[in-house]
């Protein structure tokens, strides 16, 4: 299983390729939130819903994608007047990047398409889930069966 703070090392490390980069948030595919770093301590929004949104957003397009057999689905981007919203594929979770208007949008594709991999391979490890080995279960015998609804009948 991987260390769930490698997410903060590579969220970190994607937020520091830009300065317009405000905000990094790394969801699972169903919108829970796994990680987010953001360059402004003040800056205020509600990190569970922007990335629940973005999943769902780039879930939907995926979706699109898939029927229109156009392809899979490399980047959404949600352009504003005062910023973007990037979503990407990586593996079982979408990465999410939240900048000001100016950004270099071809930079931001590089970023996300290098670091989605790193992810991809870290989400793989952090939701791998070890097969318990089995145990050997003690059998009820008869005289455990009728003593058990002996007491059942006394209810």
């Amino acid at each position: 299983m991987s260390d769930p703070k490698v997410f903060d090392k590579i969220l970190t490390d994607i937020i520091r390729q830009d300065k317009g980069i405000k905000k990094v948030i790394l969801v699972d595919k169903t919108g829970l939130t796994i990680a987010n770093v953001s360059k402004l301590s003040y800056f205020p929004v509600d990190t569970d819903s922007i990335g629940a949104i973005a999943s769902a957003v780039f879930c939907a397009s995926e979706e699109q994608g898939k029927n229109l057999q156009i392809g899979e689905l490399e980047i959404v981007t949600s352009e504003f007047s005062e910023g973007k919203i990037f979503a990407s594929s990586c593996g079982k979770g979408v990465l999410c990047v939240v900048s000001e208007a100016e950004v270099n949008i071809g930079l931001i594709r590089l970023i996300m398409k290098k670091q989605g991999v790193q992810l991809s391979d870290e989400l793989d490890k952090f939701l791998a889930v070890e097969p318990m080995a089995p145990t050997k279960s003690k059998e009820l015998d008869e005289e455990d069966l009728k003593s058990a609804l002996a007491e059942l009948e006394k209810v």
